[in-house]
């Protein structure tokens, strides 16, 4: 190659912007990681985040594809211990959101610390037209995850 043409190609690259960085994105973190669970906290938020995709905003359930129960009015939600075990291991075709990030057939399972659990169930007992005494705390929640 002539030095003239050369000096001009090398003149050229100088020119060009760096390609953008081309490595493989970051894949999503491991459920189980506390990069990787929901990032919510209030009971609400958590309500409109994750369950009322399946119990509609007004608590009052649905059916089509499958059935969903209400939650608005339903006597069930009085045990408290009822509402931590069906949140931990989940219920018919509800999920286990007490699971530890294993995957599932074709997903990730769910995971909601004691925490979080503890403040949906608070929420939904108060909300929704429903009124049951006491509230559940992170502790009973805990306890009943750790139980055999």
């Amino acid at each position: 190659m002539q030095p003239r043409i050369a000096a001009a190609l090398a003149l050229v690259c100088l020119a060009v912007p760096a390609p953008a960085d081309t490595a493989a994105p970051t894949p999503p973190p491991h459920p189980n990681s506390p990069a990787g669970m929901f990032p919510m906290k209030s009971g609400e938020a958590i309500y409109e985040g994750v369950c009322q995709g399946c119990h509609m905003p007004d608590g009052r359930g649905a059916v089509g594809a499958g059935r969903y129960p209400a939650l608005a009015g339903d006597a069930a939600l009085a045990s408290k211990e009822f509402m931590i075990v069906t949140l931990l291991q989940g219920r018919r075709n509800m999920p286990k959101f007490g699971g530890n990030g294993d995957f599932g057939q074709f997903f990730a399972l769910p995971t909601l610390n004691d925490e979080q659990i503890a403040a949906v169930i608070n929420y939904v007992r108060s909300n929704f037209g429903n009124r049951f005494r006491g509230t559940v705390s992170a502790a009973e929640v805990k306890a009943d995850r750790l139980a055999p």
